[in-house]
């Protein structure tokens, strides 16, 4: 099994298209199409279901991903290693992050790592965080910026930062606007504008209400932080946030209410274990007030 076919693989298997995936790689799409076809006669199985428009796992292209995923970032990290040995730090750091983390800046590690580190090709992806766990456990990413209302998936350890609590974001003219705090129960029968389910702030949220017996009404689901402030403006529902949301820039000022018996939200470095932990990536969490990895 060559490493290129494995790349091949996971370039068509992300794009779900051959073309696109060969246009990414440089390469011919019949000599990408040729590697795949190849992987599949070695593996006796058929990894994708292919289409005039696009092409879709199988069962067994999809448990191949994983392994091909970690192969090709244990393989990045042994050249990474041995470069760093010899006193070079290069190749490619590929970190992730989702909005509004709190007890890191994100763009200010990133910079020092470039500045002291100008060999090494600085990569971020913006997420929630379950999908960005879900990448560091499967090598796509090096490390990750993350807030997990539960554990880490198999292989990543969650190195905290730093708690904030939740509060109660709301327009100045509604009935809990200016109160001194406000308990679950108060928020019964309100209507909220919340993120998607895999954000962690959602998750903390809804576990929150669960555990209070009070049942709640998402009618505006987003996927970004200035939308939530966008809505929660125009008075379209309330929200339960982290408290840096609050200090967000906002076209109307907005109430922040303390929610005494809230959840706290949890803000950790998602890293492989020391193991497979890149030497780029071991570097940059050392510029973090972490204890000794």
């Amino acid at each position: 099994m060559e490493l290129r076919h494995l790349e091949y693989f996971i370039a068509v298997a992300e794009d779900r298209h051959f073309t696109r995936a060969a246009q990414r790689l440089m390469v011919s799409q019949s000599g990408l199409s040729a590697s795949v076809r190849a992987l599949e006669r070695e593996l006796g199985a058929q990894l994708f279901i292919r289409s005039t428009r696009s092409v879709e796992l199988t069962a067994p292209g999809r448990a191949l991903l994983v392994e091909a995923s970690r192969t090709l970032a244990s393989v990045r990290a042994a050249k990474e290693a041995v470069a760093a040995v010899q006193g070079l730090m290069r190749g490619t750091l590929t970190a992730g992050t989702e909005q509004c983390v709190t007890g890191v800046n994100v763009p200010a590690v990133l910079a020092r790592f470039r500045t002291e580190h100008p060999q090494v090709q600085v990569r971020l992806r913006q997420a929630n965080s379950t999908a960005l766990a879900e990448d560091v456990a499967a090598g796509r990413l090096d490390l990750a910026f993350v807030a997990l209302p539960g554990g880490a998936p198999e292989g990543v350890r969650l190195l905290p930062l730093t708690q904030e609590p939740m509060v109660l974001l709301c327009h100045p003219t509604h009935r809990l606007a200016g109160a001194a705090e406000v308990g679950w129960a108060d928020l019964d029968g309100e209507t909220f504008v919340d993120f998607h389910p895999d954000w962690g702030s959602r998750g903390l949220t809804d576990a929150a209400f669960a555990a209070a017996g009070t049942a709640r009404q998402v009618a505006m689901e987003v996927n970004d932080v200035h939308s939530l402030i966008d809505m929660v403006g125009h008075a379209l529902g309330i929200a339960v946030v982290p408290r840096p949301i609050t200090l967000k820039d906002q076209a109307a000022p907005l109430s922040s209410v303390p929610l005494p018996a809230g959840p706290l939200w949890q803000v950790s470095v998602a890293a492989p274990e020391p193991d497979r932990l890149a030497p780029a990536a071991r570097e940059l969490l050392s510029y973090l007030d972490l204890p000794p990895l």
